[in-house]
């Protein structure tokens, strides 16, 4: 059965081990049929050229099932954002503790994320106070390494990417994804370090990791962390 959002498409499909949730998506711009997994959603995606038919794109699928389940059985378990689940701030797990008698939203105290109101809003009442948190902290520790570093940035904008925890375009600009407020502390100032040396190295070359090295003491601590715990943030909230 398929569904219809938007420009894409959601199918079950059959495959050899069982089912997989394809999402089919055109494109004007693709020369070929592609597939991937989405870290978050757990779906198989696969971009149509135009005149690209689905059965192409099936017999793609088929090809690669045993790449496909692989990749599947490697995405963390989508956290639970109920009462009693955790979720991360700074690299630290808290409780969630739903208080739905309280007034107050949601709120950080003794080690636990309390959130009021209804159950059924648990989930989104903390996606938002993590979104929150992140505007609020993210582009002021990047202010604070940038004015240590003596760069500047034009601006800082957050965005919640699948694949890239931040960027710097050539006119200055600094993206990070707003998902890395759950990361730990050092795993931000290396991020942030990264996009700042792009400021003056718009490329990955020697020069450029040198600048990394002297901007930020965790580059190996947060290429590991995020190597083995990454693919988890995506997980934590829903989009």
């Amino acid at each position: 059965m398929a569904t219809d959002t938007g420009d894409s498409t959601l199918e079950t499909v059959p495959i050899a081990s069982g089912t997989v949730t394809v999402c089919w998506r055109p494109s004007r711009q693709a020369r070929r049929i592609s597939m991937r997994i989405d870290p978050r959603s757990g779906h198989v995606i696969i971009t149509l050229p135009r005149g690209a038919r689905r059965t192409d794109g099936l017999a793609l699928l088929r090809a690669h099932s045993a790449w496909v389940v692989a990749g599947l059985s490697r995405l963390p378990p989508v956290a639970e954002l109920r009462h009693g689940g955790r979720v991360l701030l700074d690299g630290a797990a808290l409780e969630i503790h739903h208080a739905p008698e309280a007034r107050r939203g949601v709120w950080l105290e003794d080690g636990r994320l309390h959130v009021s109101g209804e159950q059924d809003f648990i989930a989104r009442r903390v996606g938002a106070y993590l979104r929150a948190q992140a505007q609020h902290l993210l582009p002021a520790r990047l202010g604070i390494q940038a004015g240590q570093a003596g760069l500047r940035p034009t601006q800082v904008r957050l965005r919640d990417t699948k694949s890239r925890w931040g960027s710097c375009s050539s006119d200055g600009t600094i993206m990070l994804c707003w998902r890395l407020v759950m990361a730990p502390r050092e795993v931000q100032h290396y991020i942030i370090a990264h996009e700042l040396a792009h400021l003056r190295h718009m490329n990955h070359g020697p020069d450029f990791w040198l600048l990394v090295d002297e901007l930020t003491p965790h580059r190996r601590q947060a290429e590991k962390w995020l190597h083995t715990h990454g693919a988890s943030l995506h997980r934590l909230v829903p989009a």
